[in-house]
């Protein structure tokens, strides 16, 4: 499994939030010069996020974007699950019904994915926006 800039970016824009969490809306031209990324490819971003419920935005002068939750309530794997759908490194696991393939009743490597997948997602799950402020402080201010 392959995170596509979408993910990785969209996990970077929320740190980033969270790191100025507190402070008002964020502009995200403030966000798009601290974390190098395109401003009009977080706007894109930030609508799939708002949509999400996972930030709000604010209009005018002082606008700009703001968490709804509190970073410690916020995982990378919700932020991953927006920007890229569902943590599943086949696609016949992404369905009950097994359709995609003829041999998912019988096959043997099914379950091997499914724990990877399952793996990959405690992962992203365990680690919240509050987890990687604290990993910024550690690396950037010793």
């Amino acid at each position: 499994m392959k995170l596509s800039t979408k993910g990785r970016y969209g996990v970077t824009a929320m740190y980033d939030l969270a790191m100025h969490s507190g402070k008002g809306p964020i502009s995200l031209k403030s966000v798009a010069e601290r974390q190098l990324i395109s401003e009009h490819y977080l706007e894109q971003l930030m609508g799939q996020l708002r949509k999400a419920g996972l930030v709000k935005s604010t209009r005018g002068a002082q606008g700009g974007y703001m968490l709804t939750k509190r970073p410690e309530e916020i995982t990378v794997g919700d932020i991953v699950r927006v920007m890229e759908g569902p943590i599943a490194p086949v696609d016949c696991l992404l369905s009950e019904n097994s359709s995609s393939c003829a041999k998912a009743s019988r096959c043997v490597t099914r379950g091997v994915w499914q724990k990877v997948g399952e793996s990959i997602a405690k992962v992203l799950d365990e680690i919240t926006l509050a987890d990687l402020c604290l990993e910024d402080q550690r690396i950037n201010h010793q």
